[in-house]
């Protein structure tokens, strides 16, 4: 089992006032300020990556459907 330790090879103490109340609203706080940083994206882009995202799921389940149906010919006369 692996120890934590410093820099300076001495044991890492972890103090309980991280885990409180205060490191919650320290980590919200954080995270708020983070979330003001993110360049959202447009009504337009968001239409756009769908589309996207879509039609590759169509051309994917094609290939995949029609790869399907094929091996299962080839199982079907072969195997049995």
């Amino acid at each position: 089992m692996a120890r934590e330790a410093n820099i300076d090879g001495s044991p890492a103490v972890h103090s309980d006032s991280a885990a409180g109340r205060g490191g919650m609203l320290s980590f919200a706080g954080e995270s708020w300020a983070e979330l003001k940083k993110v360049e959202w994206p447009g009504q337009s882009q968001v239409i756009h990556g769908t589309v996207v995202v879509v039609a590759a799921c169509i051309v994917v389940g094609a290939f995949l459907y029609l790869n399907d149906q094929v091996w299962k010919e080839v199982v079907q006369k072969v195997l049995l």
